[in-house]
This record gives C-alpha cells, sequence and structure tokens, in this order.
C-alpha cells in the first residue's frame, strides 16, 4: 500500500473513513479483498507471495493498513511487511500489547508505516521512530515517508479527501484516488530511484507495464460500528479487473 488517505473523527456520524492505493508490480500474485479461509472474521485482500495483506478489517472494529518506507539502500528484509496487518486482523491482542511487540520487532521487517486502531482508537507507527502514536481527531495522510510527509500526492489526496467529508460515499474516493496527473519535476521529493521513477510514483494513480496501483479501496465506519468497504483491482496500464463490496 502506497498512498493512504484518512479522517479519524470520534463521535462523529462516520468515525473513520479511509481511501487508499496499493502500489505493487502486476507479477506478485494476490487475491481481492474477501473473508479469509482461515480467518473469517477477517476481510482483506491476500498477498499469496508471503500470506500477509496491505489493509483490511476485522472482528471488533479492528482496522489496519500498511505503507512501505521508499529507501533503495535499505538492507534486505527478513519477514514480509504484510504480516504485521494480518496479525493483527486475525489476532485478539490489544493495541498496546501488539504495538509494543511491533516496535521491539520492526528491525526484522523493511521500512514500514502501520495503521492500526479499533472503534475507540486509533495509532501509527513508522519503523523509523522509537515508539508508536495515538492519533487525535484530524484528516492525515502517509505514502512512502512519514506520517503527513507533504508529498505532492499526499496533500493533493487529502485536499481531495477533505472535498468529500461532509456525505463520503465509496465512489467518489475511489474517484479521487483514480488521479492519474503526475508532478511538476520541482516538486518531486528525492527518494533515491532517479527522475523517472520518481515522476511515475507522484501520481496518486500509479500505471505503466510492470508496476502500479493494484488495488483502490474505499472505508466508511459508522457510528453503529457497521463498515462498508470497497476495493477496485487494476492490471497493467490501470486495466480495471473488478470491484469488490463488503458491508458488515
Amino acid at each position: 500500500m502506497c498512498l493512504i488517505v484518512f479522517a479519524w473523527r470520534p463521535g462523529h456520524a462516520q468515525p473513520l473513513v479511509v481511501a487508499a492505493n496499493r502500489d505493487e508490480f502486476y507479477a506478485r500474485p494476490s487475491l481481492p479483498l474477501a473473508s479469509w479461509a482461515d480467518a473469517p472474521h477477517v476481510h482483506a485482500g491476500r498477498d499469496l507471495e508471503a500470506g500477509g495483506t496491505w489493509l483490511g478489517i476485522g472482528a471488533n472494529g479492528r482496522f489496519a493498513a500498511l505503507t512501505n518506507i521508499r529507501d533503495p539502500h535499505q538492507p534486505p528484509a527478513r519477514k514480509s511487511r504484510g504480516e504485521l496487518v494480518a496479525g493483527f486482523l486475525s489476532g485478539s491482542s490489544s493495541i498496546d500489547d501488539y504495538l509494543g511487540d511491533v516496535v521491539r520487532r520492526s528491525l526484522e521487517y523493511a521500512g514500514f508505516n502501520l495503521l492500526i486502531g479499533n472503534r475507540n482508537e486509533l495509532w501509527h507507527f513508522n519503523a523509523r521512530d522509537s515508539e508508536a502514536v495515538m492519533l487525535q481527531p484530524g484528516i492525515y495522510g502517509v505514502s512512502n515517508a512519514g506520517l503527513d510527509t507533504p508529498w505532492p500526492k499526499l496533500l493533493k489526496a487529502k485536499a481531495a479527501l477533505r472535498g468529500v467529508l461532509d456525505a463520503p460515499h465509496p465512489q467518489a474516493l475511489l474517484a479521487l484516488l483514480g488521479d492519474p496527473q503526475t508532478a511538476p519535476f520541482a516538486d518531486l521529493p528525492d527518494t533515491g530511484v532517479g527522475l523517472a521513477t520518481e515522476t511515475l510514483l507522484s501520481s496518486v494513480f500509479i500505471a505503466s507495464q510492470s508496476y502500479g496501483t493494484r488495488a483502490s479501496t474505499a472505508l466508511i465506519v459508522q457510528a453503529d460500528g457497521s463498515r462498508h468497504l470497497v476495493e477496485r483491482s487494476f492490471g497493467p496500464y490501470g486495466g480495471h479487473l473488478g470491484e469488490v463490496e463488503i458491508r458488515i
């Protein structure tokens, strides 16, 4: 998952609204959003290479999502980051206990941002920090750096999210995730991947022959705990592969 924008609004009619794009190589096998056969209370897509996921919901209002930190110089990881999301969604540990374990083991993974929460709390942990942070009400975004790092795609997506929050609907969230416009050269971050790749990765929605946005996900949580989750899947050059909708 490479871009997540979200509104955390405890006490509101829709306390959590999320719009997220998962960017990945098209050749990496995965399954679309569904209830997991081995954990039916988990609703998420699934990475078939390592068994984890990038975003999903679980029992008792659990939510978790992940982005990678872009750093071509970081050492190879021993474990897949997707298991961090899967472990929280499928488990029963408290947020404090789970995050404590993640913080202790964070060096086993390549760089990541992890969001986990339930009906009452939402937390963020960046693997390059020493501790997790409980988020206060607000509108946030995370891509492949830190929370609210002002990359052009993140600023654009957060602004678009603000524009639909009065009456959030999955189709509006999916529409903002489909913006293919790249950023001007002068506004690009320098993450060490070269100008051509920085340009490709600077759009909210990424499309190319081998790498791009594989899934766009909209999540709206209601005050009564009910959840509406919609995911669109894509192939090379942004070809639409299907849409899944879940209400629980």
